[in-house]
């Protein structure tokens, strides 16, 4: 009875997610597109992270870098082709968005292997601050690079190109990233129920009894690292994209806790976690924003109350459902 209560939740939320978005185009309120947009992207990211944190127990502090790195990634290959100059070993830039993202993913996941192997081989607090070390290295690097923009960030002219899809229309683009945060969630499931799912919640359990039917809890969590990284690379992308910019701060510390607080407070481990947490953030931002600079003090008791009164989240909180950790 829970696990279908749950899952009419998270149709519920799949569903509210496309139609407020639509019915804001159709009522001729773009700016409630661009929420909804924001909402998906950072619901993506945060997919990613639950697959190394919700699955693997990975509490990683340096996701942050594989989200600036898929936004650096856009805006830098978009500016080379703005500008019709080589990026390097004459390699062109691009507009093409399936370009731009394959491209993301594939350096995210390529930066993610070395830190991922490193920072492995710690565990508890010692791996928090590798993963946030790494992270701020590579803050420090974009800030102080002048070619693209140093602390000030770069610019992207005019957001990049689909096949098809006039993407600087605020829904058509929020349908591209409402179906890769649909694709994210169905990797989400797969990896969940499979034998590498099975196997990375074992090591997150109990590492000597995985390692004892013969399976490496290091060779499966770096796995997982690495695909974690991938899809938040994705999603930086994608949010580069959405606001024509992307900075340093995308590389920040701040960042990767942003996404550890979605998860906390939409559910970890859950599948639409992400979702809810992404969409009560992006509310309590856009309601009380206005009001006050300080309005992430009442997103704070909100947090504290789940983290005390809900553990599995505003998920487990509706779906009356508690998970074991």
């Amino acid at each position: 009875m829970s696990m279908s209560r749950e899952t009419c939740i998270n149709i519920l939320l799949a569903l509210l997610l496309l139609a407020v978005p639509v019915a804001a185009a159709e009522l001729g309120e773009p700016f409630y597109v661009t929420l909804a947009t924001r909402v998906a992207i950072l619901a993506l990211a945060a997919v990613g992270l639950n697959i190394a944190l919700g699955l693997g127990g990975l509490v990683s502090f340096g996701h942050a870098a594989f989200f600036g790195i898929g936004g650096y990634v856009a805006g830098i290959l978009a500016s080379h082709a703005f500008e019709m100059s080589p990026l390097v070993f004459g390699i062109e830039g691009t507009t093409s968005m399936p370009v731009i993202w394959l491209t993301a993913i594939m350096i995210a996941g390529l930066v993610a292997l070395p830190i991922g192997a490193i920072s492995l081989r710690t565990t508890g607090v010692y791996f928090i601050m590798i993963t946030l070390a790494f992270a701020q290295m590579i803050y420090y690097f974009a800030e102080s690079w002048p070619t693209y923009g140093g602390a000030d960030g770069l610019s992207i002219i005019m957001r990049n190109q689909f096949p098809g899809v006039n993407t600087a229309r605020p829904l058509p683009y929020f349908l591209i990233c409402y179906c890769l945060l649909i694709a994210g969630l169905g990797l989400y499931w797969l990896l969940q129920g499979s034998r590498f799912g099975l196997a990375l919640q074992t090591a997150r359990q109990n590492a000597i009894r995985l390692s004892s039917v013969g399976i490496a809890p290091f060779g499966i969590r770096l796995t997982a690292f690495v695909i974690s990284a991938m899809v938040v690379g994705l999603a930086g992308a994608l949010f580069a994209d959405l606001n024509k910019f992307v900075s340093p701060s995308m590389l920040s510390w701040h960042m990767s806790g942003e996404l550890i607080v979605l998860i906390i407070l939409g559910g970890k481990g859950r599948l639409f976690g992400p979702v809810a947490g992404a969409a009560v953030y992006v509310l309590f931002e856009f309601a009380l924003g206005g009001l006050t600079e300080r309005w992430q003090f009442f997103l704070g008791l909100v947090l504290l109350g789940v983290v005390l009164f809900a553990r599995g989240g505003l998920l487990g909180l509706l779906a009356g459902k508690a998970r074991h950790d």
